[in-house]
C-alpha cells in the first residue's frame, strides 16, 4: 500500500546533519554532568528570535539543534504519520506556550533568588538543561510514533519566532531579507503534490502559491526539502522583489496551451509486467493540439488537486485523443492509484499539454534519440513525427535500452519505421539479453561508436543513464546546448527514491 508522506533526505548541510550533538550535550550533559552547559541555550534563544525577525522560521529548518535531531536521527526510523490537527491548532499553540512560559518563568525566578551566591549559574543552567531534556524526550517520542516534526507544531520557541517575524513584517524590516518559497511559474507546476508529501510540517505549497508566486504560510521553515525534491525543478527561495522579477521573465515555451481537459478512458492495454497503455478521448474540449515530446497531467482519483505527469506516447493524428504508458511502481502513490482505480469508461480530468524539453527544435539536421526503461515512451511519437513531417532532418537514430527482450514493447513499431524510412536507424540494446543475437550492454555502449557530428540529442530515462550518457556525449564532442533531456523521475514516479536530476533549461 502506497503511503502519502514520503521519507526523503532532509539534511543538506553539515550544521543540519550534526547539530543534534549540541542537543545531546546540553540535555544530557547539562542535566547530569555540568549544569552550566545549559547557559548556551540563552544564545540559541537570542539567535532564533533575531533570525526570525528578518527571515521567518528559517532557524527551525536550518539551524535548530532539535530540528537536526528530528531530521537526522528520528526521521529515518519514524512512522512518519499524519500530524494530528489539534496539535497545530491555535488553542493548542497558544495554550502550550502560556503553560510552558509559566513553568519556565517560575523556574527561572527560583534560580534568580540565588543571584550572587556560588550556585546561581549552576541553577540557571539547570533550568535550560532540563528544558532541553524535556524537548529531547517528548519531541523524540512524538517524532518516533507520529512525525519527526510533531513537536515543532506547538514548540514555544517556534511561537516566539512567529511573533518576532510578524513584528518584523509589520515594521517592513524584512522585505529585503525574507526569502520565501517561490515557484518559477505556476503554469509549470505538475501539481504532483510532492512538495506537500515531503514537507516536514506537512504543508501544501503547490495549492497555496500567492499571486506573486510565493508561499506565504508563516509556518514554512525554509528547509529546502521541497526545493530539492521538486520533479519540475521550479522551486527556490527568493525575496518578494526577485519573485516578481521571476514571474515577469518566466520562459513559458511549451506551456502556452495548458488547459483543463475532460476525457473518457477508452483503452487500457497491457504491454508487459506492470506496464499498461492508457488511452483518453477528449470530451471538453473535443480537440486538443499537442506536439510530440510533450507531456500531460492525469488527475488522480480521490484527490481534488493532485495529478501525475506522463509523456504523451501517441502520435497526434486528429487531436481527439492521446495515450500514455505507465509502469506501476511498488509503493508508487500515483501509479497504484491509476492501476487500481481507473476503469474503462471513467471520466478522467487531464491538464496540458505541457513541456518543451523534448520537442525537436527548428533548424536541426541530425537527431539522436536515447531512451531506456519507461523513458522510451516519448520517442514513440517523436520518431514518427520527425520522420513524417521534418523534411529538414536527414538522419534520425534511436538508441533504445532495456533489460531483456521482453521489455522492448513497441519494438515492431520502430522496426516498421526503420523499413519505411531510410534515414531512420533503430538500435535496441539489452543489459541482460536472453538471445545471442540481441546486442548486450547499456545505451552508452550503443552510442560510443556513433558519429555524432552535427547531432542534436534528446534523452529520456533513468537519472543514472542521463548522467552517464551526458558525460559520454560531451566527451564525443557534442555541444551541451545541443543536448536536451527529461528525467524519468517525472514519468515513472520514482518519487519514493528521493534523488532528482534537475531539468536542463533548453538553450
Amino acid at each position: 500500500m502506497a503511503t502519502y508522506f514520503i521519507k526523503t533526505n532532509r539534511v543538506f548541510t553539515i550544521l543540519r546533519k550534526y547539530g543534534w550533538i549540541f542537543t545531546v550535550l546540553v540535555a544530557l550533559g547539562g542535566t547530569f554532568v555540568e549544569p552550566k552547559l545549559g547557559l548556551a541555550v540563552i544564545g540559541i534563544m537570542a539567535g532564533l528570535i533575531g533570525t526570525s525577525f528578518f527571515k521567518g522560521r528559517y532557524w527551525c529548518g536550518n539551524i535548530c539543534p532539535h530540528g537536526s535531531l528530528f531530521d537526522s536521527l528520528i526521521h529515518p526510523i519514524s512512522l512518519n504519520k499524519n500530524i494530528p490537527g489539534f496539535l497545530k491548532s491555535k488553542p493548542m499553540v497558544i495554550g502550550f506556550f502560556l503553560f510552558f512560559m509559566y513553568n519556565f518563568g517560575g523556574n527561572t525566578l527560583n534560580a534568580l533568588e540565588h543571584w550572587g551566591d556560588g550556585s546561581f549559574w549552576d541553577r540557571l543552567g539547570m533550568v535550560f538543561s532540563r528544558t532541553y531534556l524535556m524537548v529531547f524526550v517528548v519531541g523524540g517520542l512524538l517524532g518516533l510514533v507520529k512525525n519527526p516534526r510533531t513537536w515543532c507544531q506547538f514548540c514555544p520557541m517556534g511561537t516566539l519566532e512567529k511573533v518576532s517575524y510578524t513584528l518584523g513584517t509589520k515594521l517592513n524590516a524584512n522585505k529585503n531579507t525574507d526569502e520565501k518559497l517561490t515557484i518559477e511559474s505556476k503554469e509549470k507546476c505538475h501539481a504532483c503534490g510532492k512538495c506537500a508529501r515531503v514537507c516536514p510540517f506537512q504543508l501544501e505549497p503547490y495549492t497555496n502559491f500567492s499571486e506573486n508566486n510565493q508561499f506565504d504560510d508563516i509556518n514554512c521553515i525554509r528547509c529546502g526539502t521541497c526545493v530539492e525534491n521538486c520533479p519540475a525543478g521550479i522551486l527556490s527561495f527568493e525575496t518578494e522583489r526577485d519573485a516578481l522579477e521571476f514571474k515577469k521573465t518566466a520562459d513559458l515555451e511549451g506551456y502556452e496551451e495548458r488547459q483543463k481537459i475532460v476525457s473518457t478512458l477508452t483503452g487500457i492495454r497491457n504491454l508487459g509486467e506492470n506496464i499498461k497503455e492508457f488511452t483518453f478521448e477528449f470530451n471538453t474540449p473535443a480537440s486538443v493540439v499537442y506536439q510530440a515530446g510533450q507531456f500531460i497531467l492525469v488527475k488522480l482519483k480521490g484527490h481534488e488537486n493532485m495529478y501525475r505527469a506522463y509523456s504523451i506516447a501517441s502520435y497526434n493524428e486528429d487531436n481527439r485523443s492521446l495515450s500514455v504508458i505507465i509502469k506501476k511502481i511498488p509503493g508508487g502513490y500515483g501509479t497504484e492509484n491509476i492501476f487500481d482505480q481507473f476503469k474503462l469508461g471513467d471520466a478522467v480530468e487531464l491538464e496540458g499539454p505541457m513541456g518543451e524539453e523534448l520537442v525537436v527544435k527548428e533548424k536541426v539536421s541530425k537527431v539522436l534519440f536515447v531512451g531506456n526503461g519507461i523513458g522510451m515512451t516519448p520517442f514513440i511519437a517523436l520518431t514518427k513525427d520527425t520522420l513524417k513531417h521534418r523534411r529538414d532532418i536527414d538522419r534520425v537514430t534511436f538508441v533504445h535500452g532495456q533489460r531483456m527482450e521482453k521489455d522492448f514493447y513497441y519494438q515492431d513499431y520502430f522496426l516498421d519505421l526503420e523499413k519505411a524510412y531510410n534515414k531512420f536507424t533503430y538500435l535496441p540494446i539489452a543489459s541482460r539479453p536472453e538471445k545471442s543475437e540481441t546486442p548486450k550492454g547499456y545505451v552508452m555502449d550503443g552510442i560510443k561508436d556513433l558519429d555524432l557530428k552535427d547531432h542534436h540529442v534528446y534523452m529520456c530515462g533513468s537519472p543514472r543513464m542521463i548522467t552517464d550518457t551526458m558525460n559520454l556525449l560531451v566527451e564525443k564532442g557534442v555541444q551541451k546546448d545541443r543536448i536536451f533531456y527529461e528525467s524519468e523521475e517525472k514519468i515513472k514516479e520514482a518519487d519514493e527514491k528521493g534523488n532528482i536530476i534537475k531539468k536542463k533549461k533548453s538553450a
